[in-house]
Parts: C-alpha cells; structure tokens; sequence
C-alpha cells in the first residue's frame, strides 16, 4: 500500500505516500493552526513565526539551515493559512534524513535570534507593503474583515506594520509552546521513501515538542456587508461573496462544484458571459473555501471603472439564473472532469501529495483516499447543484471594492439585485 500512517503515544501524526519511480522526497510539517487561532491584539504572529522558525537553533544559525539544505540540492519554503502552517523541504531520496533533522530542529529548538527577528520585521513589513500595492490581493483582505468582522478568522494573515513591529519576542515563544504541540502537528512525506524509514527517523528525531494541550477557537460568525474603498487605481476590483458550507457538510463537494462550472475557467458560466460575450473584464472566477465550521463563496471581476454599470448586473443575473434553472448534464461533467484531472495531475508533484495528504490527516485525521474524493465529485448531481446554489447565494452577501468606485451601484442596490 501507498499510502500509510501512525500515531504516536504522544499524539504526533505521520502519513507517507510511497512512490518507488521517483528520486526525491517531499517531507514537511503542517500545523493544525493559523491566522484564526491569533489573539487579535497579536494580529500575524502565526505567519511572523513562519518566517522566524528557519532562523536558527543552538546548533545551526539561519545560513547553517539554508546552506546544509541547499548543499544537498534541495528546496524548502512555508506557508500560513487561515489555518493552517506548514514548513516543507524537497530533497532526493538519500538526504531524507537531513530534512528530518532539521525541520525537527527548528521545530523544537528554536532561539529567535534579536538580529534576525529585527530583520524579519522589516521584511514582513515590506511583505504588507506589497500587499497594499497589489488590489487584486488586498481586496480579498477587505472582504475577509467585512465577511467576518472583530474576528482572528476575518484579520489579515500578515497583520498589520504596527502590530509586527510591536511583536515581543516572547511572544512568539509562548505561541510556538501553546501551539505547536505533537497532536496538532502532522508529519507528511511523499516519494521514494518507505513508512517505516519515516516512522524511524521521527522517533528518532522529534522528542522534544511542546506538552500543551490543544485548545478551542472562537465559532466562525459570519455577517456579510460591504466595504467600498475609492482609490485612484486603473481598474476597479470587486469581490461578491456569500456563506459557503464547511469542509464536513453533505453539500461540500457540490459547492467546489458549483463554483467551477460557475466561474471555475474559460468554459465557465461567469468567463463565458462576462468576458466572451461582454467583455466586461480581464480576470473573472469564483471559488469556494471550506473552513472547520464555515465556508466561503467568492466572486472576484477586474475592470476598468467604465464597465462597473454594466458588469454587476450581468453578475447578478448569472446568479439568479443558476439558483433558479438546471445546470445542464454535459456542463456538470465538465466541471467534474475539471475537479478529475486537477486532482489527478496534482499527484504528480511530491510536494502536493504531501500537502494533501497532511492536511487531509489534519482535518479529518485518516489518510487521504484519492478514489473515495473522485467518487464523491463524481455523485454530485444536478439537484445537489441545484440546492447548493439555493443554500449559498440566499445568504446576506458580502461585497468588497476596492479602486475608482463612483459607477459602483450601491450595496442596497445589488443585495436587491440578488434578491429580485
């Protein structure tokens, strides 16, 4: 078997995905926590200890870790989510060992070095600048803090250049010892590598993580509104959004669904009408994101300011018409063989494989079975759309925008607009 996985006493979860016809292995670790788990007056701290974990230990400095990784020719990288973190390195087959070691030494032996914590405030600092010069990114922030407003799960995950300045050090500290505990941490490797290699290595390696127990995180509430910000831009950018469903409900898969044949590519509904037919814009799509009890459904339109009159309520009309006709058998298939090959092809990255399988441990803590997941996509059908569609545009939507906003109708006027 491929796929295999084992607990430790101490809780610690590991999951391999065995691929003898390869060289390399991605292994990594993911943390069952992020942006939402922050105390808000700490508003960043998971993504600053991102950043501030391959800057040295007792043992190695941060040119240490770059250096022994690279001199084995392999790669590593992280990356903070809403909730989720993970840190990864791909290397070849023979140097599993000094991954482990050092992810296991970072892990549990980090020191925060004062030089590299003021550089890495800097950095971060400029991170959030770049985010604030780039709308198509920063208007999905303000949608976030408009969708959930006062809450970890609506706050950026960069923070903010006050906060991540003001960050103590100890701070950081306490989060890695709350937070990073064996059982919210799983240990994912893909690729020429065997389970009981990995199984050996871990034990071997991870006896020092933190002893906390794993806390609770306030519910999700979600509460919809707008959030219109006039700025002198050449496009205006906007985001409408709705309530999703949550990861664990009957209709998830029906919503990834819908939001690809929706506005999923260029064979979507949204790409199709909006773009081909109208022209109304470059860059249109929709997506659904499954939280641990909630969801989102976005909507995003790039355009010039000119085209704002014109795009909103042919949007609006694509959304009556899906909540209120059939999708076609030949259009739901086509999104499901979207969703097929997508998931498919991702098998053929090791860092993938690993990226799925651990969180697919973290969330629903058994390994990943590719087959059920295409089963599921594959029994969708077009009353399940049908229902999804009803169940999520019903919902008080939220609108961002973000740019030359004056032809924008007003939010009123599209939440009736969806309502008609």
């Amino acid at each position: 078997m491929s796929i295999q996985s084992s607990t430790l006493p101490n809780g610690l979860r590991i999951v391999t995905d065995t691929v003898n016809t390869v060289e390399s292995v991605a292994v990594g670790i993911w943390a069952d926590v992020g942006t939402r788990h922050e105390n808000m007056k700490h508003n960043g701290i998971a993504h600053m200890v991102e950043h501030m974990m391959f800057n040295g230990t007792p043992t190695r400095s941060a040119q240490d870790i770059v250096q022994q990784i690279e001199g084995a020719g392999g790669q590593m990288n992280a990356f903070t989510s809403r909730e989720m973190t993970a840190y990864y390195i791909h290397l070849l087959k023979e140097d599993i060992s000094l991954g482990l070691d050092i992810l296991s030494d970072i892990m549990q032996r980090p020191i925060f070095p004062d030089h590299e914590l003021e550089k890495e405030r800097g950095v971060i600092i400029q991170e959030i600048g770049m985010t604030n010069d780039t709308p198509d990114d920063l208007v999905f922030d303000l949608y976030q803090e408009t969708a959930y407003p006062k809450q970890a799960l609506g706050a950026p995950i960069l923070g903010t250049a006050e906060i991540v300045q003001g960050m103590p050090k100890q701070a950081l500290f306490d989060y890695v010892e709350h937070f990073y505990t064996p059982e919210r941490l799983v240990i994912s490797a893909a690729g020429n590598v065997s389970h009981e290699e990995i199984l050996a290595l871990v034990e071997k390696y991870f006896t020092d993580l933190p002893k906390n127990t794993k806390s609770d995180f306030p519910k999700a509430s979600y509460q919809g509104g707008h959030h219109y910000s006039d700025k002198e831009l050449e496009q205006s950018h906007v985001v409408i959004g709705f309530q999703g469903v949550d990861r664990d409900q009957d209709d998830y898969y029906a919503s990834i669904l819908l939001a690809t044949l929706f506005g999923g590519g260029m064979s979507s509904r949204l790409f199709q009408e909006v773009r081909e037919k109208h022209g109304l814009v470059y860059s249109v799509y929709a997506s659904h994101t499954g939280y641990a009890d909630d969801g989102q459904f976005e909507i995003y339109a790039g355009t010039g300011p000119d085209k704002l009159p014109k795009l909103i309520p042919v949007i609006c009309d694509e959304i009556q018409k899906i909540m209120n006709e059939n999708v076609g058998a030949e259009e739901l298939q086509r999104a499901k063989s979207q969703l097929r090959a997508g998931i498919l092809m991702g098998r053929e990255s090791m860092l993938s494989r690993a990226n799925r399988q651990a969180k697919y441990m973290i969330n629903y803590n058994k390994p990943v079975n590719i087959q059920h997941i295409l089963n599921e996509i594959e029994g969708v059908n077009i009353d399940q759309i049908k229902r999804a569609s009803q169940k999520i545009f019903s919902t008080k939507p939220t609108v961002a925008a973000l740019g030359p906003l004056k032809e924008l109708e007003s939010y009123d006027k599209i939440q009736a607009r969806l309502v008609a």
